[in-house]
């Protein structure tokens, strides 16, 4: 999925050849230590005194919430609360139905138009959903870059995964303000359509005046992006600094302020 920000068509490979590869990097030297929680299994500062040299390549893990009333309801939940549960039962996993989130016959709606939305609507289609709404806050990008948006910035286009090939809804300039529901159950989302205007340079976003909306809903999918990586275990044994956004500070060469 990665490579569609670079304008390549999506395709999914086959696990054998990835199995293939990875034989391969172990037979040339590589070793892969899977399971493994660094800072929790082993110290960020073992690491430092076993190896010359180490390379943070983590994700973004901390998931950004979604502040509205009604959060608390049953049936909201973060994408990663979500995907991993069917991966694991995919893999062969025992886990029971009390503990597993499942999108079979509910109404759904996922907030968030990026790669971790598009992995939700993938699942929820093969999970049978009744019907399933993506709804993203920004406008819907243009089908070809703006003259603001030139090479070799990453294309800020419109595109279709094969998970949206297959089917839902996708909408735009939608801002959820509040969840209600029953007995403490999710039933609706209430939102409003945005605009985004231009002022003294700066982009700001208001409210369209009637244009309020509520739809039914059983199973609320948040993946609205991350906020930055987990700062206790590894990265605070390590000793970094972090940027004012939360990020591990790097210079022009990619060099953290550790050596």
């Amino acid at each position: 999925g990665g490579l569609l920000r670079y304008g390549i068509p999506e395709f999914k490979m086959e696990k054998k050849f990835l199995d293939r590869r990875l034989a391969q990097m172990e037979a040339e030297g590589v070793v892969f230590r899977p399971g493994v929680n660094v800072g929790a299994d082993i110290d960020g500062g073992e690491l430092m005194a076993q190896f010359d040299a180490v390379c943070l390549t983590g994700g973004a893990t901390q998931p950004r919430d979604l502040d509205v009333p009604g959060r608390d309801l049953k049936g909201v939940y973060f994408a990663m609360e979500y995907l991993p549960l069917q991966n694991r039962r995919n893999e062969g996993e025992e886990i029971p139905d009390d503990a597993f989130i499942t999108a079979r016959d509910k109404r759904v709606i996922i907030l968030g138009g990026g790669d971790t939305g598009a992995d939700c609507l993938g699942t929820v289609h093969r999970q049978g959903s009744r019907e399933v709404l993506q709804y993203e806050l920004l406008p819907r990008p243009p089908d070809e870059r703006p003259e603001n948006n030139p090479w070799p910035l990453w294309p800020n286009i419109y595109r279709v995964s094969s998970a949206h090939e297959e089917g839902g809804l996708r909408d735009y300039s939608i801002l959820t303000k509040r969840l209600s529901g029953e007995n403490g159950v999710l039933k609706k989302l209430h939102a409003v359509r945005v605009e985004f205007i231009s002022e003294n340079g700066r982009q700001s976003m208001r409210e369209t005046p009637g244009t309020e909306f509520e739809v039914e809903v059983d199973l609320l999918l948040l993946a609205m992006g991350f906020l930055g990586p987990e700062k206790d275990g590894m990265l605070a044994q390590l000793g970094v600094e972090f940027t004012e956004r939360g990020n591990v500070k790097a210079d022009e060469n990619k060099m953290t302020s550790v050596p």
